[in-house]
């Protein structure tokens, strides 16, 4: 598949090309680089010129630069531009402007990958479908993913991330969605916004974007919901709810989790949809009752796309479930890895998902390994205190925590539910390792920052037994 020819690329960003290409897509890092990429040289940490003649290596069909780097082929083909991030742009605009897709962009404090990658899921039988890979939810990621998108796809699902104010407005104005979602709002980035409200406006600054006619789906339970539907009528979009209310158009009515699942039941304009997802955690349900907004607000057959939903699984690091065969004729552990991020409202979601699930082995333990939850600002303590009341905790046999804000919890835990808290999850992580026993569940949350996921990594490490 071609996404860009070196023609149409010149066009679209004003540079030059030294010779004739054609692309399968981008590429930002020579790590992450796949042959037949056009290789984006960014200047950031590290300046992408000092890596283009290891992308060539690696196959990149052409490299856009703004300088012909240091012993690389004359023959190299190259897009020359005066700017390459400001190139990036262009090319991103260029391609949403060439495209008839029906786009959905995705925000919110939590669950906006784990939506994108489920609605994507729910349309790729029913039409060409473009998805954001991973995470690409910034300044840099979104118009890499949106450069992607080839001029056949008829559905596009983005993600639209913030760290700090005025961040979403201008990624929602290049993608220019057809339909926008708010998943939740929570305290994620308080630091940097202050108040609950402040987060709100920003994520519905992303109404900002929406085409002529287009359509807002907003979470019914998150606070500052008001604030969302407020930008939508300001947009002129028509705005839909979703989530546990009484009058969310499309209410969560019971959600429950099993061995194999969750399963929920939805109601909807007109109807009612059963859902079932291989993936542990209520707040999946959801997530699938915004999918199933997105899907009518598309016009696509939600009910095929409810059936197609039971295919999907959480990414690595998202709440995705390991078994791990450490003791022999023994029963293993069962390992929840949600190490990818946390905030206070994932972070809950994980505790219910660990409380509702029963471990395999009758009688086995039910363990949180916690890393801090960052950018907490001014809360941070006491959104960690705040977790010791947190009903799940009266299930779960052990919490060992890692981090100095996790301390704060540790402080508040039970004797009999106290387990070891560390300076890091480094240091934590060879306890945890240690004390394991057959029969256990054991859920790792934390955010990036707190290094968390070194402690799935190394129970993983268990099954890797010699024969």
């Amino acid at each position: 598949m071609t996404v860009w020819r070196s023609a149409a690329a010149d066009e679209a960003t004003g540079g030059v090309s030294t010779a004739p290409w054609s692309a399968a897509g981008l590429a930002i890092d020579t790590r992450r680089l796949a042959k037949g990429e056009l290789f984006v040289a960014l200047a950031g940490k590290r300046d992408g010129h000092d890596f283009v003649v290891e992308a060539f290596r690696k196959g990149a069909a052409a490299a856009m630069v703004t300088r012909r780097p240091d012993q690389l082929a004359v023959s190299a083909p190259l897009l020359v531009t005066d700017n390459v991030e400001t190139a990036l742009d262009r090319l991103a605009r260029a391609a949403r402007q060439r495209s008839k897709a029906r786009v959905v962009a995705i925000t919110g404090s939590a669950g906006k990958t784990s939506t994108k990658d489920m609605l994507a899921t729910a349309l790729r039988r029913q039409g060409k479908t473009h998805m954001a890979r991973g995470s690409f939810n910034n300044h840099i990621g979104v118009p890499v993913s949106l450069a992607e998108m080839s001029a056949d796809i008829e559905y596009a699902v983005f993600e639209l991330g913030m760290n700090h104010p005025g961040e979403i407005a201008p990624l929602a104005t290049l993608t220019r969605p057809d339909i926008a979602v708010i998943t939740t709002i929570g305290p994620a980035h308080l630091a940097a916004f202050g108040s609950l409200d402040a987060i709100a406006t920003e994520k519905a600054s992303i109404m900002s974007g929406l085409t002529r006619d287009g359509l807002a789906i907003v979470n019914s339970d998150a606070p500052g919901r008001e604030i969302a539907r407020a930008h939508a009528d300001r947009a002129g979009a028509r705005c839909v709810t979703f989530g546990y209310a009484r009058d969310a158009n499309y209410r969560v009515i019971e959600a429950r989790v099993t061995a194999e699942g969750t399963i929920a039941r939805i109601d909807m304009p007109g109807r009612s949809q059963m859902i079932k997802l291989a993936a542990h955690g209520t707040h999946f349900a959801v997530n699938a009752a915004a999918v199933m907004a997105a899907l009518d607000g598309l016009e696509a057959d939600a009910a095929l796309g409810a059936l197609d939903l039971q295919t999907w699984e959480p990414p690595v690091g998202r709440g995705d479930r390991h078994y791990i065969d450490a003791f022999g004729d023994e029963p293993g552990i069962e390992l929840i890895d949600d190490a990818y991020n946390a905030n206070p409202a994932s972070l809950a979601a994980a505790l219910d998902c660990l409380a509702a699930l029963p471990p395999a082995a009758g009688g086995g333990r039910r363990i949180a390994v916690l890393g801090d939850m960052l950018e907490l600002g001014d809360t941070g303590a006491d959104a960690h205190a705040a977790l010791a009341r947190h009903p799940a905790m009266e299930v779960i046999t052990t919490v060992h925590c890692a981090g100095p804000l996790m301390k704060h919890l540790h402080a508040l835990l039970p004797a009999d539910r106290r387990g070891s808290w560390r300076e890091s999850a480094e240091q934590l992580s060879d306890v945890v390792r240690q004390s394991a026993r057959p029969g256990d569940m054991v859920l790792i949350k934390g955010s990036n920052g707190s290094g968390v996921s070194v402690v799935a990594r190394e129970l993983l490490r268990l099954g890797d037994r010699p024969d």
